[in-house]
């Protein structure tokens, strides 16, 4: 175990198949009082009406996007409230990142960006049981995240780190994750 250098509230991102499951998985089993919360959780409580995110980005699909984030900003505040250490995972890219770090003003938060090449990506995805993509690929996300998704936190190139080496890029670099959030 290691001591806890880590904010309280962790947001691991990054585009679908680039890690953030496996590393949010791995850095709360190391903590001595942590949660994994995942941020679908939350898409898949809606049983009717749910609508997916797409291309398009229907109205409705985004308001359900936004409810999801308030609803795991709320959640991680109360497990941090109680003395966890946090570590939310969920795919948050471009504007919507600026908009959750608002949602953690005031607490203590940093955001994680993984962001390993998307060949890499690729890889991973092929080897995955559950498949994330369809209406994109990862090189559209990819170019998404570099192009519009504002500069907090710790950007982290992991194509060449196994999970082990990532988690400690994390603990090691944990106070570059507070950058840009207010």
């Amino acid at each position: 175990m290691l001591p806890n250098p880590l904010p309280r509230i962790l947001v691991v991102t990054g585009i679908m198949a680039s890690g953030k499951s496996t590393v949010a998985q791995a850095l709360a089993e190391r903590l001595p009082k942590a949660v994994h919360l995942r941020g679908d959780v939350f898409r898949r409580m809606i049983v009717s009406g749910r609508l997916e995110v797409t291309p398009d980005l229907p109205v409705e699909a985004m308001h359900q996007l936004e409810l999801r984030h308030r609803l795991a900003a709320t959640v991680a505040a109360e497990y941090a409230a109680a003395g966890f250490t946090v570590a939310w995972q969920d795919v948050i890219l471009g504007p919507t990142l600026g908009r959750v770090a608002g949602l953690l003003q005031g607490r203590d938060a940093g955001v994680v960006v993984l962001c390993p090449s998307p060949g890499v990506v690729t890889e991973r995805e092929a080897g995955r049981a559950k498949t994330g993509y369809g209406a994109w690929t990862p090189e559209d996300l990819d170019r998404g995240l570099r192009a519009d998704t504002p500069r907090i936190g710790l950007w982290l190139d992991s194509s060449g780190l196994t999970v082990e080496e990532t988690v400690d890029a994390v603990v090691a670099r944990a106070d570059e994750t507070r950058q840009g959030l207010g």
